[in-house]
């Protein structure tokens, strides 16, 4: 299962759940609505065959369960914005399937932009160059008209063009994402190793970056507690118990297993 098809599963089970919370929510409001339909507001003794205290009793019924709705409504908009977030998520990780192309994508957006600062600062910053000159070159960089009037103005401390923590910043970025793009590109080449202790099977999926563990059976509830206080969740997709890959992870992945 790539990226794509992880991101798409992952929004369908939120929108599930949030569905499944939205219709539970109807159904505890119409039951709310159903206990107290044949009760006349401002009569508190005597109903038909109520007596006071039943008539009370079914009011707190109604009344807790109007607040369930709410609540379960509540959850079905979590699980929305939830379903969401993970539709639009564009993060790049590691084992993303086209990480490399990405990351050398966002790597070239980057560069480009940081010469185009510099460019446009070294424009704006020239003492050689006339106004209408400086407006010539600025247009040859692909600025609009609108664009350039804005470069023009000078910033609260008198400044224009680019402050140098911005260009600093994306300095930063570019290092980082370089870093990341070659960590990428080094996984890929790797080759997944698997092995078996005391009957369960655990492969370094350097594809996705993922230490999986695949048990013969569930593991006891001691195990599982173990696992996740240590970072590993179920991955319903894989099958399996699954962390980041890093040597830490991989200790006590072994740890675990051989006690």
């Amino acid at each position: 299962m790539n990226r794509k098809e992880r991101q798409e599963a992952k929004t369908g089970r939120y929108r599930e759940l949030a569905e499944k919370a939205m219709k539970e929510s109807k159904e505890a409001y119409s039951q709310s609505h159903k206990l107290v339909e044949n009760i006349p507001m401002g009569q508190p003794v005597l109903i038909g065959h109520h007596s006071e205290s039943t008539h009370r009793r079914i009011l707190d019924r109604s009344w807790n369960t109007l607040g369930k709705a709410v609540k379960l409504s509540e959850k079905a908009e979590y699980f929305e914005q939830k379903a969401k977030a993970a539709e639009n998520n564009a993060s790049i990780y590691l084992g993303d399937d086209d990480a490399v192309e990405r990351l050398e994508e966002k790597l070239a957006t980057l560069g480009k932009k940081q010469e185009t600062m510099k460019a446009t600062n070294k424009i704006l910053r020239s003492k050689k160059l006339s106004e209408i000159e400086k407006h010539d070159k600025l247009k040859e960089l692909g600025y609009s008209e609108n664009g350039i009037t804005q470069l023009f103005i000078p910033d609260c401390f008198g400044e224009i063009g680019f402050p140098s923590y911005i260009i600093t910043n994306n300095g930063s970025n570019i290092r980082r994402v370089k870093e990341q793009f070659e960590r990428a590109r080094k996984m890929k080449m790797t080759e997944n190793k698997e092995y078996t202790i005391n009957g369960v099977s655990l492969v370094e999926n350097y594809s996705e970056n993922r230490l999986q563990l695949f048990f013969p059976s569930i593991p006891d509830a001691d195990i599982r507690n173990q696992l996740k206080k240590n970072g590993f969740k179920w991955s319903r997709c894989n099958e399996c118990w699954q962390s980041y890959l890093n040597h830490r992870n991989i200790d006590s992945a072994k740890k675990i297993i051989s006690e």
